[in-house]
């Protein structure tokens, strides 16, 4: 289960209630787009590790942006392992 992204899409799958996210690995380019169909606020998160590494909280687009990169880039430094998701925080 350390692995974010596998671990809520078998949540899903058994029916369990998540927060409302992306599932699956986003990219610099998918980031602005899929924030606004969730709605903001939302949570940029590192699929590894924890400890809040690589956990960013943006409330609009220009923090989701920069959230983002510097979730990306912490994840990387800190787990070896750059992919990241998007939920709704809440």
């Amino acid at each position: 289960m350390g692995d974010k992204i596998e671990s809520k899409k078998l949540a899903k799958a058994s029916g369990v209630s998540c927060v409302p996210g992306f599932l699956g690995e986003v990219e610099v380019a998918d980031v602005l787009r899929i924030a606004n169909e969730i709605g903001y606020p939302v949570m940029i998160k590192a699929s590894a590790g924890g400890g809040g590494k690589g956990m960013r909280i943006a409330f609009n687009d220009k923090e989701a942006a920069e959230g983002f990169k510097l979730s990306q880039d912490e994840a990387i430094s800190s787990f070896g392992d750059g992919r990241i998701f998007i939920e709704k925080y809440i």
